[in-house]
Formats: C-alpha cells, structure tokens, sequence
C-alpha cells in the first residue's frame, strides 16, 4: 500500500500561483510515476501533469506554459507550480502515484483549487 498526503490548495484570484504538494509513503516503487488530475464540477477527471521517476514530463496542453511539475525523488515528494492560474483551473486537484507499468495506482485525498475572477 501507498499512502498519499497532499497540500497547498485553496483560493486565489486570476493570474496568482499555488504551489501543490504530494508526499507518498509506504511500498514505494522502484520506478514509479507520480502526477496530479483535475476534476471540475461536472467534468471528468483529466491528467494535469505526471512526472516519471527518470524525469519524462507531460502537460495537458491547457496548463503547458503555466504550470511546472518536479519531483524530489529521495523525498517520494511530487510538486505542482501553478502560475497565471484561471477561473478553469478550478477544481479538486488528486495527486496519482503508479508503478511504471500501471499495474498498481494510488490517490490522493484531492485538494480544492479555486480561482476566483
């Protein structure tokens, strides 16, 4: 089992940051994943950005540009930088941490972003 702490949401007007945080603990994966999706009053949850445990980034393209993920591996800690935040951008935000293969995947709690205009 994994467990997952997130941090750092909350409520910001247009054009702030956040930075988010998600610390894993527990039977850690060698290789690993770790990202971060949203989910919006009556959307479907979405990947935001994932970040691998060698380093390969994606970005929806909706955040490319603005957001930043970053890991520190010896930490089992994932980051989410967040600027220039938009009124869209509002949404419980779920940190996911995987085996590289996908077998086995854990979520967080979810955090609450809003962005107010």
């Amino acid at each position: 089992q994994v467990q997952l702490v997130e941090s750092g949401g909350g409520l910001v007007q247009a054009g702030g940051s956040l930075r988010l945080s998600c610390a894993a603990s527990g039977s850690i994966f060698s290789a690993n994943v770790m990202g971060w999706y949203r989910q919006a009053p009556g959307k479907q949850r979405e990947l935001v950005a994932r970040i691998s445990s060698g380093g390969r980034i994606i970005y929806a393209d909706s955040v490319k540009d603005r957001f930043t993920i970053s890991r520190d591996n010896a930490k089992n800690t994932v980051y989410l930088q967040m600027n220039s935040l938009k009124p869209e951008d509002t949404a419980v935000y779920y940190c996911i941490y995987s085996s590289s293969s996908g077998e086995a995947a854990y979520w967080g709690q979810g955090t609450q972003v809003t962005v107010s205009s």
